[in-house]
């Protein structure tokens, strides 16, 4: 048994964001169908984000596709689709026409610039939703072009993981009431949200509104700083203890450069340059073999590949090699164990099973029961 197990989730086939959400909800138990256009979804032998799933082929352009979603529909508690504002709609299979067959149904709706306003029938891509939600602004140093790693920032953390929010508190909603509701999960949103602790710091005078002049882009104790092999590290000794930790561990305790208050933002130039030497004069296993065993808050910047082979992610399991591909296991984790990873399908591999037993037994003997 999985958390999940009860959950019946039909996914419109598109990019990114919505099948890693269907993906998460699959890794915890749920059942997804994902409905896909031949010549769509990855490799031959099935993308990472079709873990778990069945994949079924159909054109949603044709009534026998319509249809066949319409069938699905019937016994599912969520759909997802990241179309553009109206294109499901055009295709009779939007909100008005799948709740009047389940009035329970949670619609989940992803897209990057939300449903309404001035941007919503543009593209974009993860980027695009990051820096005008605020939320890419401050992911580098002043000096530095603003990047973050690929996907991560907006389609995954501001899009994918509300989604699965929204989609979640729906459904709860709809098994208390039997009414379903419309999710509508811009990446825009969810980015801006995460930016509330962020804002918080700024009344606070931790976060300000010049780049280069915060804690985290601008002091020798929040900072990441390269290795005498080329590798980073990082740092992040806020509380008074730690910093007092790093000090003493690095050898710096009595150094006058360091004398003083830890927060006199005037020294702080000083301090970076002589940590930022000191870290270069070694590599960074000799940095991991010093400061990882102690609360300094330090952490060496690792590749996944690299992270697949640290001491702490190989004693929690965190990533596995599983049909031959490296993937990390679903989180979080129940009781304690991480569930394992299901399989990942090729595209429309399950589309003879599912329209047979629909032909045959009718939409209820699709789900899993």
């Amino acid at each position: 048994m999985k958390v999940l197990d009860s959950v019946r989730v039909l996914e419109i086939g598109g990019l990114g964001p919505g099948p890693f959400c269907a993906m998460h909800l699959a890794d915890l138990g749920a059942d997804v169908i994902s409905v896909v256009r031949k010549g769509q979804g990855g490799a031959p032998t099935g993308s990472l984000l079709n873990r778990g799933k069945r994949s079924v082929f159909a054109d949603l352009k044709t009534e026998e596709g319509r249809q066949l979603v319409l069938a699905l529909v019937q016994d599912a508690d969520a759909l997802i689709e990241g179309m553009r504002p109206g294109v499901m709609e055009r295709l009779g299979l939007g909100p008005e026409e799948c709740m009047r067959i389940n009035p329970r149904l949670v619609y989940g709706r992803m897209t990057g610039w939300g449903q309404s306003g001035p941007l919503a029938p543009r593209a974009g891509h993860d980027a695009n939703y990051a820096a005008v939600s605020g939320a890419l602004w401050g992911s580098s140093p002043a000096d530095a072009r603003p990047v973050s790693p690929f996907a991560v920032l907006g389609d995954i953390a501001g899009g994918a993981m509300y989604l699965m929010t929204g989609l979640l508190s729906g459904i709860l909603q709809a098994r208390a009431t039997g009414r379903g509701t419309v999710v509508d999960a811009a990446i825009v949103d969810g980015a801006a949200h995460m930016l509330n602790l962020n804002l918080s710091a700024r009344q606070r005078g931790v976060v300000a509104d010049e780049r280069g002049r915060s804690m985290y882009d601008s002091s020798p104790f929040y900072e990441t700083y390269v290795c005498a092999d080329g590798k980073h590290v990082t740092l992040g000794a806020i509380e008074p203890q730690f910093y007092a930790l790093l000090l003493d561990t690095l050898g710096l305790a009595g150094d006058p450069d360091f004398a003083g208050d830890q927060w006199d933002k005037a020294a702080w130039p000083a301090r970076r340059a002589r940590l930022a030497a000191l870290f270069l004069a070694q590599p960074c296993v000799h940095w991991q073999a010093l400061l990882e065993p102690t609360d300094v808050c330090f952490g060496a910047v690792l590749s996944p590949v690299e992270a697949a082979g640290h001491p702490h992610m190989r004693a929690r399991g965190v990533y596995t090699e599983h049909q031959g591909v490296l993937q990390a296991v679903p989180a979080p984790r129940f009781g304690g164990e991480a569930y394992a990873p299901g399989d990942a399908c090729a595209p429309g591999a399950h589309t003879g099973q599912v329209l047979a037993r629909l032909a045959g037994q009718g939409a209820k003997a699709v789900w899993r029961q």
